[in-house]
């Protein structure tokens, strides 16, 4: 498809979008539609979210696009009456039926918007519904009247259990209630929630929410509560209370989850690391779940399932756990297709899986990957396809391999360390390349945390070109005319040695990524210790190989801001640099930065903007020229639900890459402070996303609105005062959200 077809799409889908018909026709006699919901409040309160108490008004006005059109109800409207036709029932299903208002359902909405706002402190709280009618359409305000706040006055603690009465005095500090503040019932319950995940976390197994409550006496013409928080007895008699009873593990045994089969296909050291209950201590509810986490990590486990049974002449619980084990081995071959700017091809891989090398859930796998390309518009070269052969071996560990870590360290931590091993060829109608690889990596993250940590204790990367074709050589890499230190560096042979560091949290509004690597510290420590040789060029080298000196940083925020169930505005910021020193003096090619493609600044295809105001001229080369040290992302990007499995976005997107050296072949590529701004490339555009629930497919159609690197200032610098599609247009198709 052309990019000007795609531009017409774009424009139909807009004006689709805009247009859409929202009218109210085939509405009931006597019935109205429910056009547009509002809540408002008759004041500025601090603790009072409009929006969020949206969602306890009942009936809600038929969705609309980006806040706009009504599209899912005109494709609804599309369809006849006659259901007996699968055109009719189709577009019923994919549309919205009108929401025809209910006054019923108005005045339970009411109720439910003053009750939340009593659970917020507002005890005498009012709301009131006021409708506007124009044709059949009605629009529905809910104003709410909240007033002041009630305050605890007096704050009484009957605990009807003298040993939690003890323990609870140790916990004073932590308490969630206290006198002077807001009667709150949402604090009530976090507190009634803290206070049994406390006790059920120091041995009552038997202990639930339900004993807990409140007694609250509102004082006579005063906005002030005494509250009582009474927890009471496991149950009481006619002769004396019976306390609570606080329960000690006895024994854990083990049991294969198959009747048929009574045999655990893990060492029992294994079953016991991941069971964080221990034998002769107080039952914990965090550490079942944990337990169970860790359990669910594991690849040989199908399954776990717990269970207690408590000694009914003493405080001991006896535990069972189920262990069911998957297949051991797995083979799986997995065709794919390949679309490389253009150029078609084809890909397989055949994968061998096993998930308890040694009975202690290791996963080892190998993995066998051929891969066909054929290559276009390449002239001067014999061969004009590209073949890829490669073959990658995995051991993984479920646990840290390494010494000095205490027991418990490793029981609380849920890690994993991987050792990997690969070699790769490549075969281009422009050179051949061999790259051989070896790393030890760890991963973990503390239980019940929003953290996750990666370590690469070391990396190794050989790469070697065996034959370049003298075309390539004669045109790129001996023509003074066309000469780049980029481009000739990353068609020698390199070695790369580096240990990286990696951290990144994620709470489900915010996600933060961080990296850290460097690499030849040590080998050039070695060579200037023993005093080794260089080069003709300056270089040390490592089996008669120069090796990559660097270090390289990244930085990646995602936030919410505005988290719903249809609607989203998510804002994106990605920062990465990387310096070349000591040995170096380029980046190697796999770890310099690119701008533009589905996931950057989505008015450009993929490595096409950049470095600064450079502009590539050679399309053989650009893949390699439109190469930087450092790279700033910015994108805000709105997301809106559609109809049935469809999803729709507006983004703006800014950034671009920089070099940090000046290079002669990059003219307008270094960063400069003072050019920061005229650098930076905008654009902005619209997406159309299919959820199917474990994967996303992703249509982005992205448009220039600031090029840097222009020519013509009147037509290309502010393409959006000037648009043009044939120019400015790129379509981005990928799976996943961008960010």
């Amino acid at each position: 498809m052309s990019k000007h077809q795609i531009g017409l799409l774009a424009t139909a889908f807009l004006l689709m979008l805009l247009t859409a018909c929202s009218t109210s026709r085939d509405i009931p006699e006597g019935e109205v539609m429910l056009n547009k919901v509002m809540v408002v409040a008759d004041g500025k309160y601090k603790d009072i979210n409009t929006s969020q108490l949206k969602s306890y008004v009942r009936q809600q006005g038929n969705s609309r696009w980006f806040s706009l059109a009504k599209v899912p109800l005109g494709i609804y409207r599309l369809a006849g009456k006659d259901s007996t036709h699968w055109i009719n029932r189709t577009l019923h299903s994919i549309g919205e039926a009108p929401v025809l208002f209910d006054s019923l359902q108005a005045g339970k909405s009411c109720e439910e918007l003053q009750l939340a706002l009593c659970n917020l402190g507002y005890l005498d709280a009012q709301v009131e519904l006021f409708t506007t009618v124009k044709g059949k359409k009605l629009n529905a305000f809910y104003v709410l009247h909240p007033g002041s706040h009630y305050h605890i006055r007096n704050l009484k603690y009957d605990i009807q259990d003298s040993v939690i009465a003890d323990l609870l005095n140790h916990d004073v500090e932590k308490r969630g209630l206290h006198e002077g503040m807001v009667f709150n019932v949402n604090a009530l319950n976090e507190e009634r929630s803290r206070l049994t995940t406390f006790l059920q976390n120091s041995g009552y197994y038997r202990f639930h929410k339900e004993f807990i409550s409140y007694l609250a006496d509102s004082i006579q013409e005063s906005r002030q509560v005494d509250l009582t928080l009474q927890l009471r007895p496991y149950r009481t008699s006619d002769s004396n209370d019976t306390l609570h009873t606080r329960y000690t593990i006895r024994k854990i045994s083990y049991a294969s989850g198959d009747l048929q089969d009574s045999v655990i296909h893990l060492r029992d050291r294994v079953l016991r690391e991941n069971t964080l209950l221990t034998e002769g201590h107080l039952y914990s509810a965090d550490a079942l779940q944990n337990t169970y986490n860790h359990f669910g990590r594991l690849g040989a486990v199908r399954y776990t399932n717990i269970n207690f049974q408590a000694d009914p002449d003493s405080a001991l619980l006896d535990m069972g756990v189920q262990v069911q084990t998957n297949k051991p081995s797995t083979l799986s071959f997995q065709p794919e297709g390949t679309n490389t700017a253009g150029d078609l091809g084809a890909a397989a891989s055949l994968t061998y899986e096993n998930r308890n090398l040694f009975r202690g859930s290791e996963t080892f796998s190998v993995q066998l990957r051929g891969a066909y390309e054929a290559i276009r518009g390449l002239e001067g070269y014999r061969n004009q396809d590209f073949v890829e052969y490669s073959v990658e071996s995995r051991l993984s560990f479920p646990r840290f391999i390494m010494p000095f870590l205490s027991r418990e360290t490793r029981r609380k931590t849920i890690a994993t360390s991987e050792v990997s091993l690969l070699y790769d060829t490549q075969n281009r109608p422009e050179f051949h390349r061999r790259v051989l690889s070896a790393g030890w990596r760890y991963r973990w993250k503390p239980q019940s945390r929003y953290d996750q940590y990666q370590f690469d204790l070391v990396d190794l990367n050989y790469i070697f070109m065996p034959w370049i074709s003298e075309t390539f050589k004669n045109e790129y890499l001996q023509d003074n005319s066309n000469y780049n230190a980029i481009l000739r560096y990353n068609y020698e042979d390199m070695f790369i040695m580096k240990t990286g560091f990696g951290y990144s949290y994620n709470n489900g509004r915010v996600a933060i990524k961080t990296n850290l690597e460097t690499a030849g510290n040590l080998l050039n420590l070695g060579s200037k210790v023993f005093d080794a040789e260089r080069d003709g060029d300056g270089h040390y080298r490592v089996f008669n190989i120069a090796y990559a000196q660097y270090v390289k940083g990244d930085v990646d925020f995602t936030c919410n801001l505005m988290p719903a169930y249809k609607d989203q505005l998510v804002f994106h910021c990605g920062f990465g640099i990387a310096y070349p020193y000591g040995n170096s003096t380029v980046l190697p090619f796999e770890k310099r930065y690119f701008s533009g493609g589905a996931n950057s600044v989505r008015g450009w295809s993929v490595r096409s903007l950049g470095p600064g105001r450079y502009k590539g001229h050679d399309g053989n080369i650009n893949f390699i020229t439109q190469t930087g040290d450092m790279k700033l992302d910015m994108n805000l990007e709105y997301r809106t639900h559609l109809f049935w499995k469809f999803g729709g976005a507006f983004f703006v997107d800014a950034g671009n890459i920089w070099t940090i050296r000046d290079y002669e072949q990059q003219p307008g590529g270094q960063f400069k402070l003072q050019n920061l701004l005229s650098d930076m490339a905008v654009s902005y555009g619209l997406g159309i996303r299919l959820n199917f629930d474990y994967f996303i497919m992703r249509f982005d159609m992205g448009m220039k609105a600031v090029n840097p690197a222009y020519e013509s200032e009147e037509e290309e610098h502010y393409a959006i005062i000037h648009p043009r599609l044939s120019r400015d247009f790129a379509f981005h198709f990928a799976v996943g959200l961008p960010f």
